[in-house]
Protein backbone atom coordinates (compact mmCIF):
# COMPACT_ATOMS: atom_id res chain seq x y z
CA UNK A 1 0.00 0.00 0.00
CA UNK A 2 2.89 2.24 1.30
CA UNK A 3 4.34 2.08 -2.09
CA UNK A 4 1.22 2.83 -4.59
CA UNK A 5 0.70 6.07 -2.08
CA UNK A 6 4.52 6.49 -3.16
CA UNK A 7 4.39 6.06 -6.82
CA UNK A 8 1.03 7.90 -7.24
CA UNK A 9 2.82 10.84 -5.04
CA UNK A 10 5.87 10.50 -7.56
CA UNK A 11 3.95 10.87 -10.60
CA UNK A 12 2.29 13.96 -9.37
CA UNK A 13 4.98 15.05 -7.72
CA UNK A 14 6.93 14.82 -11.68
CA UNK A 15 4.13 15.16 -14.25
CA UNK A 16 1.94 17.74 -12.21
CA UNK A 17 3.83 19.84 -10.31
CA UNK A 18 7.44 19.45 -11.66
CA UNK A 19 5.84 19.17 -15.38
CA UNK A 20 8.41 17.08 -16.61
CA UNK A 21 6.87 16.20 -19.50
CA UNK A 22 6.46 19.28 -20.51
CA UNK A 23 10.59 19.68 -20.64
CA UNK A 24 10.51 17.09 -22.57
CA UNK A 25 8.03 18.34 -24.93
CA UNK A 26 9.81 21.69 -25.13
CA UNK A 27 13.19 19.62 -25.32
CA UNK A 28 11.49 17.91 -28.98
CA UNK A 29 10.49 21.79 -29.76
CA UNK A 30 13.74 22.88 -29.34
CA UNK A 31 15.87 19.98 -31.26
CA UNK A 32 13.26 19.35 -33.98
CA UNK A 33 11.57 22.53 -34.61
CA UNK A 34 14.19 24.72 -34.08
CA UNK A 35 17.16 22.25 -34.90
CA UNK A 36 18.89 23.38 -31.71
CA UNK A 37 21.08 20.71 -29.65
CA UNK A 38 19.81 20.41 -26.18
CA UNK A 39 23.58 20.26 -25.11
CA UNK A 40 24.73 23.30 -26.80
CA UNK A 41 24.46 27.33 -25.01
CA UNK A 42 21.61 28.33 -27.08
CA UNK A 43 20.10 25.25 -27.42
CA UNK A 44 19.91 24.66 -23.50
CA UNK A 45 18.97 28.45 -22.86
CA UNK A 46 16.04 28.34 -25.14
CA UNK A 47 14.89 24.79 -23.60
CA UNK A 48 15.06 26.32 -20.25
CA UNK A 49 13.36 29.62 -21.02
CA UNK A 50 10.48 27.86 -22.72
CA UNK A 51 9.79 25.39 -20.26
CA UNK A 52 10.30 27.65 -17.07
CA UNK A 53 7.95 30.50 -18.55
CA UNK A 54 4.96 28.38 -19.39
CA UNK A 55 5.67 26.16 -16.09
CA UNK A 56 5.83 29.28 -13.86
CA UNK A 57 2.48 30.63 -15.28
CA UNK A 58 0.28 27.95 -15.79
CA UNK A 59 1.16 26.87 -11.76
CA UNK A 60 1.10 30.37 -10.80
CA UNK A 61 -2.38 31.06 -12.55
CA UNK A 62 -3.46 28.12 -10.88
CA UNK A 63 -2.11 28.96 -7.70
CA UNK A 64 -3.23 32.20 -7.39
CA UNK A 65 -6.94 31.42 -7.97
CA UNK A 66 -6.85 28.87 -5.14
CA UNK A 67 -4.88 31.08 -2.87
CA UNK A 68 -6.85 34.47 -3.33
CA UNK A 69 -10.36 32.02 -2.64
CA UNK A 70 -9.09 31.55 0.35
CA UNK A 71 -7.24 35.03 0.80
CA UNK A 72 -11.55 35.99 -0.44
CA UNK A 73 -12.59 35.29 3.62
CA UNK A 74 -9.24 37.09 5.21
CA UNK A 75 -9.28 40.72 4.74
CA UNK A 76 -7.63 42.90 6.11
CA UNK A 77 -10.22 44.05 8.76
CA UNK A 78 -10.55 40.34 9.49
CA UNK A 79 -7.22 39.66 9.76
CA UNK A 80 -6.72 42.48 12.29
CA UNK A 81 -9.71 41.38 14.08
CA UNK A 82 -7.88 37.64 14.81
CA UNK A 83 -4.73 39.51 15.05
CA UNK A 84 -6.47 41.00 18.18
CA UNK A 85 -7.79 38.00 19.98
CA UNK A 86 -3.76 37.35 20.75
CA UNK A 87 -1.53 38.75 22.75
CA UNK A 88 2.88 38.16 23.49
CA UNK A 89 4.33 35.62 21.52
CA UNK A 90 1.14 34.21 20.38
CA UNK A 91 0.58 37.00 18.68
CA UNK A 92 3.50 37.09 16.57
CA UNK A 93 3.19 33.40 15.33
CA UNK A 94 -0.57 33.89 14.89
CA UNK A 95 0.76 37.32 12.41
CA UNK A 96 3.00 35.41 10.94
CA UNK A 97 1.05 32.21 9.98
CA UNK A 98 -1.74 34.68 8.40
CA UNK A 99 0.78 36.61 6.71
CA UNK A 100 1.10 33.53 4.70
CA UNK A 101 -2.53 33.04 3.77
CA UNK A 102 -2.64 36.96 2.64
CA UNK A 103 0.16 37.12 0.49
CA UNK A 104 1.52 40.74 -0.29
CA UNK A 105 4.50 42.20 -1.76
CA UNK A 106 7.05 43.95 0.30
CA UNK A 107 5.45 47.25 -0.95
CA UNK A 108 1.71 46.46 -0.84
CA UNK A 109 2.60 44.93 2.48
CA UNK A 110 2.93 48.84 4.10
CA UNK A 111 -0.66 49.91 3.91
CA UNK A 112 -1.28 46.96 5.83
CA UNK A 113 1.79 47.17 8.48
CA UNK A 114 -0.04 50.72 8.64
CA UNK A 115 -3.61 49.88 8.93
CA UNK A 116 -2.36 47.03 11.42
CA UNK A 117 -0.33 49.99 13.53
CA UNK A 118 -2.74 52.54 13.37
CA UNK A 119 -5.53 49.97 14.51
CA UNK A 120 -3.73 49.36 18.19
CA UNK A 121 -2.22 46.17 17.06
CA UNK A 122 1.13 45.88 18.99
CA UNK A 123 4.21 47.17 16.90
CA UNK A 124 6.53 43.97 16.82
CA UNK A 125 2.92 41.88 15.67
CA UNK A 126 2.73 44.14 12.81
CA UNK A 127 6.25 43.79 11.64
CA UNK A 128 6.32 40.04 12.19
CA UNK A 129 3.27 40.22 9.74
CA UNK A 130 5.16 42.60 7.27
CA UNK A 131 8.40 40.25 7.44
CA UNK A 132 6.16 36.88 7.13
CA UNK A 133 3.71 38.29 4.11
CA UNK A 134 6.22 38.85 0.87
CA UNK A 135 8.69 36.32 2.33
CA UNK A 136 6.68 33.38 2.54
CA UNK A 137 3.04 32.34 0.82
CA UNK A 138 1.57 29.02 -0.27
CA UNK A 139 1.94 29.27 -3.57
CA UNK A 140 6.04 29.94 -2.55
CA UNK A 141 5.68 26.09 -1.36
CA UNK A 142 4.39 24.88 -3.98
CA UNK A 143 6.59 26.52 -6.98
CA UNK A 144 10.12 25.62 -4.60
CA UNK A 145 8.97 22.22 -4.45
CA UNK A 146 8.18 22.27 -8.17
CA UNK A 147 12.16 23.33 -8.79
CA UNK A 148 13.66 22.22 -5.82
CA UNK A 149 11.81 19.21 -3.78
CA UNK A 150 9.23 18.79 -0.90
CA UNK A 151 11.77 19.02 2.17
CA UNK A 152 13.30 22.27 0.67
CA UNK A 153 10.21 23.83 0.11
CA UNK A 154 9.20 22.88 3.62
CA UNK A 155 12.14 24.27 5.39
CA UNK A 156 11.97 27.55 3.72
CA UNK A 157 8.71 28.12 5.36
CA UNK A 158 9.32 27.29 8.19
CA UNK A 159 12.69 29.42 8.59
CA UNK A 160 10.79 32.13 6.90
CA UNK A 161 8.04 32.02 9.79
CA UNK A 162 10.47 31.98 12.51
CA UNK A 163 12.52 34.79 11.13
CA UNK A 164 9.39 36.67 10.89
CA UNK A 165 8.61 35.78 14.83
CA UNK A 166 11.82 36.13 15.95
CA UNK A 167 12.45 39.42 14.31
CA UNK A 168 9.10 41.13 15.25
CA UNK A 169 9.24 39.79 18.88
CA UNK A 170 12.84 41.50 19.26
CA UNK A 171 11.16 44.85 18.13
CA UNK A 172 8.30 44.48 20.54
CA UNK A 173 11.34 43.85 23.79
CA UNK A 174 12.72 46.95 22.52
CA UNK A 175 9.97 49.16 22.99
CA UNK A 176 10.63 51.16 19.15
CA UNK A 177 7.06 52.36 19.25
CA UNK A 178 8.03 56.34 19.83
CA UNK A 179 10.56 55.65 16.38
CA UNK A 180 7.01 55.57 14.37
CA UNK A 181 6.39 58.44 12.69
CA UNK A 182 3.35 60.40 14.60
CA UNK A 183 0.92 60.57 11.64
CA UNK A 184 0.42 56.65 11.54
CA UNK A 185 -0.89 56.22 14.83
CA UNK A 186 -3.98 58.87 13.47
CA UNK A 187 -3.83 57.24 10.16
CA UNK A 188 -8.15 57.08 8.91
CA UNK A 189 -7.05 53.08 8.26
CA UNK A 190 -9.05 51.58 5.02
CA UNK A 191 -9.69 48.67 6.97
CA UNK A 192 -13.45 48.12 6.60
CA UNK A 193 -15.55 45.51 7.81
CA UNK A 194 -15.15 41.84 6.02
CA UNK A 195 -17.91 41.40 3.81
CA UNK A 196 -19.80 37.92 3.40
CA UNK A 197 -19.28 37.22 0.01
CA UNK A 198 -20.97 34.52 -1.65
CA UNK A 199 -19.33 31.17 -3.55
CA UNK A 200 -19.57 33.35 -6.71
CA UNK A 201 -18.56 36.18 -5.68
CA UNK A 202 -15.14 34.36 -4.19
CA UNK A 203 -14.92 32.82 -7.60
CA UNK A 204 -14.96 36.13 -9.19
CA UNK A 205 -13.08 37.86 -7.04
CA UNK A 206 -10.52 34.67 -7.26
CA UNK A 207 -10.51 35.06 -10.98
CA UNK A 208 -9.93 38.88 -10.88
CA UNK A 209 -6.94 38.57 -9.14
CA UNK A 210 -5.34 35.87 -11.26
CA UNK A 211 -5.51 38.38 -13.59
CA UNK A 212 -4.10 41.67 -12.07
CA UNK A 213 -1.36 39.37 -10.65
CA UNK A 214 -0.74 38.22 -13.49
CA UNK A 215 -0.79 41.45 -15.15
CA UNK A 216 2.05 42.55 -11.81
CA UNK A 217 4.40 40.06 -12.36
CA UNK A 218 4.91 38.79 -15.80
CA UNK A 219 7.38 41.28 -16.60
CA UNK A 220 10.00 40.43 -13.39
CA UNK A 221 8.80 36.72 -14.68
CA UNK A 222 10.31 37.11 -17.91
CA UNK A 223 13.33 39.17 -16.68
CA UNK A 224 14.01 35.92 -14.33
CA UNK A 225 13.53 33.89 -16.35
CA UNK A 226 15.80 35.42 -19.34
CA UNK A 227 18.30 35.66 -16.59
CA UNK A 228 18.17 32.00 -15.56
CA UNK A 229 18.29 30.97 -18.91
CA UNK A 230 21.70 32.93 -19.39
CA UNK A 231 23.00 31.83 -16.20
CA UNK A 232 22.45 28.31 -17.40
CA UNK A 233 23.48 28.41 -21.07
CA UNK A 234 26.05 31.21 -21.00
CA UNK A 235 27.93 32.00 -17.62
CA UNK A 236 30.34 29.84 -17.29
CA UNK A 237 30.22 27.64 -13.88
CA UNK A 238 33.81 28.46 -12.70
CA UNK A 239 32.99 32.49 -12.49
CA UNK A 240 29.63 31.48 -11.01
CA UNK A 241 31.39 29.15 -8.25
CA UNK A 242 34.33 31.59 -7.35
CA UNK A 243 31.92 34.26 -6.69
CA UNK A 244 28.65 32.51 -5.11
CA UNK A 245 30.11 28.78 -4.53
CA UNK A 246 30.41 26.88 -1.87
CA UNK A 247 33.93 27.87 -1.40
CA UNK A 248 33.88 31.23 -0.62
CA UNK A 249 32.87 32.12 2.90
CA UNK A 250 31.08 34.77 1.70
CA UNK A 251 28.45 33.60 0.11
CA UNK A 252 25.80 34.02 2.06
CA UNK A 253 26.47 37.69 2.45
CA UNK A 254 26.83 38.61 -0.62
CA UNK A 255 24.05 36.54 -2.41
CA UNK A 256 22.05 38.97 0.48
CA UNK A 257 23.50 42.07 0.00
CA UNK A 258 23.08 41.77 -3.67
CA UNK A 259 19.39 40.82 -3.68
CA UNK A 260 18.27 43.89 -0.98
CA UNK A 261 18.27 46.35 -4.08
CA UNK A 262 16.09 44.21 -6.39
CA UNK A 263 12.39 44.29 -6.60
CA UNK A 264 10.68 41.16 -7.48
CA UNK A 265 8.55 38.50 -5.94
CA UNK A 266 9.64 35.68 -5.28
CA UNK A 267 8.18 34.11 -8.57
CA UNK A 268 10.31 35.97 -10.81
CA UNK A 269 13.77 35.29 -8.19
CA UNK A 270 13.18 31.09 -8.39
CA UNK A 271 13.96 30.89 -12.13
CA UNK A 272 17.42 32.60 -10.86
CA UNK A 273 17.72 30.47 -7.82
CA UNK A 274 17.00 26.93 -10.30
CA UNK A 275 19.63 28.03 -12.45
CA UNK A 276 22.17 29.15 -9.60
CA UNK A 277 22.12 26.09 -8.04
CA UNK A 278 22.71 24.12 -11.51
CA UNK A 279 25.44 25.81 -11.68
CA UNK A 280 26.80 25.02 -8.03
CA UNK A 281 25.84 27.72 -5.54
CA UNK A 282 25.05 26.42 -2.01
CA UNK A 283 21.18 25.88 -1.61
CA UNK A 284 21.54 28.30 1.25
CA UNK A 285 23.23 31.41 -0.93
CA UNK A 286 20.71 31.10 -3.26
CA UNK A 287 17.84 31.34 -0.67
CA UNK A 288 19.43 34.04 1.05
CA UNK A 289 19.64 36.29 -2.66
CA UNK A 290 15.42 35.29 -2.97
CA UNK A 291 14.51 36.13 0.70
CA UNK A 292 16.87 39.55 0.22
CA UNK A 293 15.07 40.25 -3.33
CA UNK A 294 11.85 39.56 -1.57
CA UNK A 295 11.81 40.70 2.11
CA UNK A 296 14.04 43.68 1.99
CA UNK A 297 13.58 45.35 -1.80
CA UNK A 298 15.11 49.34 -1.81
CA UNK A 299 11.73 50.29 -3.14
CA UNK A 300 9.57 48.83 0.09
CA UNK A 301 12.20 50.40 2.34
CA UNK A 302 12.16 53.53 0.77
CA UNK A 303 8.23 53.51 1.96
CA UNK A 304 8.62 52.15 5.25
CA UNK A 305 11.04 55.05 6.00
CA UNK A 306 8.23 57.30 5.09
CA UNK A 307 6.36 55.90 8.09
CA UNK A 308 9.46 54.98 10.83
CA UNK A 309 12.13 56.69 11.60
CA UNK A 310 15.70 56.05 10.71
CA UNK A 311 16.57 54.27 13.76
CA UNK A 312 13.49 51.93 13.95
CA UNK A 313 14.15 51.43 9.93
CA UNK A 314 17.73 50.45 10.78
CA UNK A 315 16.89 47.83 13.36
CA UNK A 316 14.70 45.79 11.45
CA UNK A 317 16.95 46.35 8.17
CA UNK A 318 19.69 44.62 10.69
CA UNK A 319 17.65 42.11 12.02
CA UNK A 320 16.05 40.72 8.95
CA UNK A 321 19.39 40.92 6.92
CA UNK A 322 21.49 39.06 10.06
CA UNK A 323 18.68 36.53 10.46
CA UNK A 324 18.30 35.94 6.21
CA UNK A 325 22.26 35.61 6.73
CA UNK A 326 21.99 32.84 9.59
CA UNK A 327 19.40 31.01 7.53
CA UNK A 328 21.55 30.64 4.37
CA UNK A 329 24.66 29.62 6.29
CA UNK A 330 22.49 27.06 8.10
CA UNK A 331 20.94 25.98 4.99
CA UNK A 332 24.07 25.43 3.21
CA UNK A 333 25.85 23.64 6.34
CA UNK A 334 22.77 21.12 6.21
CA UNK A 335 21.85 21.19 2.01
CA UNK A 336 22.78 17.29 1.90
CA UNK A 337 20.09 16.18 4.03
CA UNK A 338 17.48 18.43 1.90
CA UNK A 339 18.55 17.85 -1.36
Amino acid sequence: MLGIIGSIFSFLNDQVLKMTWLNDLVGKLVSGVFGLRLDGRVGSSVQFFLYDTVKIFVLLSVLIFIISYIQSHFPPERTRAILGRFDGIGANIVAALLGTVTPFCSCSSIPIFIGFTSAGLPLGVSFSFLISSPLVDLASVILLASIFNWQIAIAYVVVGLVLAVLGGTMIESLKLERYVEPFVYGAQTALVAAEELTRKERVSYACDQVIEIVKKVWPYILIGVGIGAAIHGWIPQRFITAVLGKGNPFSVIIATLVGVPMYADIFGTLPIAEALVGKGVGLGTVLSFMMGVTALSLPSLIMLKRVVKPRLLATFFGIVVTGIIIIGYGFNAFAHFLM
